[in-house]
């Protein structure tokens, strides 16, 4: 069994996604730590519910983002994690975290990757610009991360119809709706890919 270690930054819903199809026996692995930068995240009140590890690591309160490296490597190996679950991180992995754990880092993006990724687009960013290209089409996409932020092989996606009434709050929560979804199964068929 895989040891996964997620990374959340805000309420932590697809982290609640994973812990709830690990516990239905739809997800074969075990989270065995949740690393945040915010102690104030929702997804930390979910972590202590599910009697799951938390650290929490601020690149700012570190003197280097070398120093800060170090010490989320310290503590990912202390976790023995195997992979790494992007679950609404707002911050950029470390390129030592990306190298020692390469093709072992998963996240999901709120569009259908490549259109509305890259630096800048993420949560509402995403969609509100879908509506503005007047899109008919959205959804979300796992990807494999690399050092160019959404830009790593995509695993899976999931598709949403975007209306004409469709706000970037309601096209919000219908890809969600799908990211809760999409996720587990992504991360399943993944595992069993890894030797």
């Amino acid at each position: 069994m895989k040891n996964l270690v997620v990374f959340a930054s805000g309420s932590g819903s697809n982290f609640q996604s994973i812990i709830d199809a690990i516990s239905d026996g739809d997800l074969n692995a075990r989270i065995t730590g949740l690393v945040s930068n915010k102690e104030n995240a929702f997804a930390v009140n979910k972590a202590a519910i599910a009697n799951i590890d938390v650290r929490i690591l601020n690149e700012n309160n570190f003197d280097s983002e070398n120093e800060y490296a170090s010490e989320l490597l310290i503590q990912l190996k202390e976790w023995n994690a195997d992979v790494l679950i992007l679950a609404g991180y707002l911050k950029k992995i470390p390129l030592q975290i990306i190298q020692y754990f390469e093709g072992r880092i998963l996240n999901i993006h709120p569009s259908l990757l490549p259109k509305f990724g890259g630096k800048g687009f993420y949560g509402m960013n995403v969609h509100k610009a879908v509506i503005e290209n007047k899109e008919t089409v959205s959804g979300c996409t796992v990807h494999i991360v690399t050092e160019e932020y959404d830009e790593g092989p995509v695993i899976a996606q999931a598709k949403v119809g975007v209306s004409v009434s469709d706000t970037a709050e309601s096209l919000a929560k219908k890809v969600l709706k799908e990211e809760h979804k999409l996720y587990p199964k992504a991360i399943q068929q993944y595992l069993k890919t890894l030797k």
